[in-house]
């Protein structure tokens, strides 16, 4: 069993950066690949990011192209999300998941494990 925690949300203006950390344990990470998602309030879950499991491939999802950078640390067992000049419609869950020898498929269903999410909300 794969187990993910989410931490570093918080609250945040507007234009502001926050970097959200996902701990995984349980496998070593090495071998997971790794996606972001978030849940805004009354909205689906979306795609926020993905790293493969070699951590040579990336992907982001349209709406934060340039402004969330998404990285592994497989020494800390640990993935992060570097997300700059944050906007309020961000405010959201934001999630991590991982998927064995995963690539960056943007699809919830490709996830094997998930955390339960850490809250970031953006003010105006």
């Amino acid at each position: 069993q794969v187990q993910l925690v989410e931490s570093g949300g918080g609250s945040v203006q507007a234009g502001g950066s926050l970097r959200l950390s996902c701990a995984v344990s349980g496998r070593p990470l090495s071998t997971y690949g790794i996606g972001w998602f978030r849940q805004a309030p009354g909205k689906e879950r979306e795609f926020v990011a993905a790293i493969s499991w070699t951590g040579g491939s990336t992907r982001t999802g349209d709406s934060v192209k340039g402004r969330f950078t998404i990285s592994r640390d497989n020494a800390k067992n640990t993935s992060f999300l570097q997300m700059i000049s944050l906007k309020p419609e961000e405010t959201a869950v934001y999630y991590c998941a991982a998927a064995r020898f995963g690539g960056v498929s943007q699809n919830e269903a490709a996830m094997e494990y998930w955390g339960k999410g850490t809250l970031v909300t953006v003010s105006a």
